[in-house]
């Protein structure tokens, strides 16, 4: 079966071939971690997508402009340990599945491998839209853009590719990988694992997780009208960009202090984020109106829930659901339709402690120091939660993301002792 060859734009080409083609040596060497070739290859590319048009029409975009930059690829690899004796090399070929839902994830991941000297093929999916359609386009743009010497060393390394679910492909590209990426939940790991990988090839995967939110009541208390505005934006952000089903928007919003404060705290912020979600124009389509209503009768059914509000603005009243838990215990981990959040009050961080579990990713944060957030960070001692980061930095991507260090699993380490 052939595929269809979406960067470097060209003919389909059969799964035995495009292998062949992704083993043999580029023109110009081979590719090494921090190669000047990929290195001028991204930010040309990062360049593209940081031009005005494309950030206006698709924020996230601009923000992997931004990773991709030149000062902050030195900065990324800067960070790679160093160690007498020892030195870091590619690891192979990369094969990464990511998901359809969130459809920029793919060029992060792809980004940092090609950066560690890999060559790779990602599957991008048929039902990719939008923002996955214009990084290609910014691919192919940036390729043009380059010396012909070096375009043909990126062109025989790195391939974006679309195929049908096939057994013959995906079984050939998982046997060819010397590392195999997965994104998309626990189905799809499931389902790729059962392509065996050659004997000393192993997967990078990232399953099923969920995310929440927690906001200090003395922190709200204590910020200005214009931190509190930006603090709605930022959650607008971390929530709508990709209809609240990226792993790292938070599904529920913990307030963290006295019970009255909590209460009127929650109530201004939803009133911020409703003025947020008016100014951005934000419209929920009848069918996620349907989603969020059949979910949070759905938990008032099951008893999780004592109270049920729909908050926007102007024409749009279904943009923002709360939900009052009955137990913050119970907090949802599914996704309930986007703008739906569960709510809570604890009087302190560490009754969130009992409540984490391994598959909590990430924890968006208003309102706490540093040295709140370290203490709660050592009592949950890696029961759960990869990162804590500020209300809008939710969905910023980082070479660390969950618990891995991305650069470091896509190379490996050789010892030289004379």
């Amino acid at each position: 079966m052939s595929l269809t060859q979406r960067f470097p734009e060209g003919a389909d080409v059969d799964v035995d071939l495009l292998v062949s083609e992704l083993r043999a040596e580029p023109d110009g060497g081979r590719l090494k971690v921090g190669d000047p070739r990929v290195v001028e290859f991204l930010t040309k590319f990062a360049r593209k997508l940081l031009a005005p048009a494309t950030a206006r029409r698709y924020p996230e975009l601009a923000s992997l402009g931004f990773f991709l930059r030149k000062g902050e690829i030195a900065k990324a690899l800067s960070k790679l340990d160093t160690v007498d004796n020892v030195f870091r090399f590619p690891r192979g070929l990369v094969f990464h599945v990511p998901p359809a839902n969130v459809d920029t994830i793919f060029v992060y991941s792809w980004a940092l491998s090609a950066l560690a000297g890999n060559h790779n093929v990602v599957r991008v999916s048929s039902r990719s839209a939008g923002a996955a359609e214009t990084v290609i386009e910014a691919l192919n743009a940036a390729l043009s853009d380059m010396d012909p010497a070096t375009a043909r060393a990126i062109t025989q390394s790195q391939r974006m590719v679309t195929y049908d679910r096939s057994d013959e492909i995906s079984g050939a590209l998982s046997k060819a990988a010397d590392l195999r990426v997965i994104w998309g939940g626990d189905s799809s790991v499931n389902a790729l694992r059962k392509y065996p990988l050659a004997p000393h090839a192993r997967d990078l995967t990232f399953p099923d997780r969920s995310s929440f939110a927690i906001a200090s009541v003395r922190g709200w208390q204590e910020a200005s009208d214009q931190q509190r505005r930006v603090a709605a934006e930022g959650f607008y952000n971390d929530s709508y960009w990709f209809d609240q089903a990226a792993c790292s928007s938070p599904r529920a919003v913990f307030w963290v202090g006295d019970a009255e404060g909590a209460a009127e705290a929650g109530k201004q912020f939803r009133q911020h984020l409703a003025a947020v979600l008016a100014e951005k124009q934000h419209v929920t389509d009848a069918a996620m109106a349907v989603q969020k209503r059949v979910s949070a009768y759905g938990a008032a059914v099951d008893g999780l829930i004592s109270k049920i509000s729909f908050d926007g603005a102007g024409a749009d009243t279904n943009g923002l659901a709360t939900l009052e838990l009955v137990d913050p215990a119970s907090m949802p981990r599914e996704w309930l339709g986007a703008g739906t959040f569960a709510n809570a009050q604890v009087a302190t961080l560490a009754e969130l402690v009992p409540m984490v579990v391994r598959k909590d990713q990430t924890v968006g944060q208003f309102g706490f120091s540093q040295e709140e957030l370290v203490e709660f960070a050592a009592e949950l001692a890696g029961r759960g939660v990869d990162r804590m980061v500020p209300f809008g930095s939710a969905l910023t991507f980082s070479a660390i993301w969950d618990g891995y260090d991305l650069l470091a699993e896509f190379s490996r380490l050789v010892t030289v002792q004379a």
